[in-house]
């Protein structure tokens, strides 16, 4: 089965706290206040909506949030307050220029192949207006060197049963995972996982190969500057003048 579906909406909801969504929001609202430029925000694999619904209802973006997402499990548990669109990061259905920024949030760029990372950021540099802001957040490329190796199991507040383990390969940057959940009812649910994570300096120079520009990157949700040892790589970026 696809592991972005019901495995992934299952097995994620029950470790991101309110608190975690509430930082993570105010994060968002503070990058895009002052936004002036028209048209909508696009959450970029926004999944059941946990950024869209409340960015949508009030502070900078509101009325301005659109989802999109590919999983129709995630779009059909999606939270009420925000339109949403299924459509792929790697051909995106929104008219070029049409943007006034973008946001993502996980890993979600780079869940795909090498090629298809650089078409995802074309497509985005296409769709956004002079001057829009691309938000992005992953897991710094050093921390997973630290720790390459990962495995658990957890029992989740509904009684079901979450197994994982995964290998980095610092040489190609790939992170592979298996995931497996026992529901309560023995019904499994098991999928595998690839995501890639990028050196700040590769991923800059990826950024400028297909048409963008980085603006900021900080190393967590208070915009402190990215270090050894921070937890996030949070990245802002435009469209490259000239």
């Amino acid at each position: 089965m696809s592991f972005f579906g019901e495995l992934y909406l299952r097995s994620t909801q029950p470790f991101l706290s309110a608190d975690i969504t509430a930082r993570e929001i105010a994060y968002l609202q503070r990058c895009f206040t002052g936004l002036s430029l028209p048209g909508p925000v696009a959450d970029l694999g926004c999944g059941h909506g946990r950024h869209a619904a409340p960015l949508n209802g009030s502070g900078p973006l509101k009325g301005r949030v659109v989802g999109l997402e590919l999983d129709a499990y995630s779009l059909a548990h999606r939270l009420p307050g925000f339109p949403a669109i299924r459509g792929d990061l790697r051909a995106l259905p929104f008219q070029s220029g049409s943007l006034a920024g973008a946001y993502a949030w996980y890993s979600t760029l780079f869940a795909f192949s090498e090629t298809e990372h650089r078409v995802i950021l074309r497509e985005i540099a296409r769709c956004l207006r002079p001057g829009a802001l691309l938000v992005f957040q992953s897991v710094p490329y050093e921390r997973l060197s630290e720790h390459p190796g990962a495995a658990f199991q957890r029992t989740l507040p509904d009684g079901s049963v979450l197994q994982e383990e995964s290998r980095f390969d610092p040489d190609t940057g790939m992170d592979h995972g298996r995931r497996r959940l026992t529901l309560p009812d023995g019904r499994v649910l098991s999928g595998v996982y690839t995501i890639r994570y990028y050196p700040l300096a590769e991923l800059t120079q990826l950024l400028e190969a297909t048409g963008l520009t980085t603006r900021w990157v900080h190393g967590g949700l208070d915009g402190e500057p990215l270090c050894s040892t921070s937890t996030d790589l949070i990245v802002g970026a435009e469209l490259r003048h000239g």
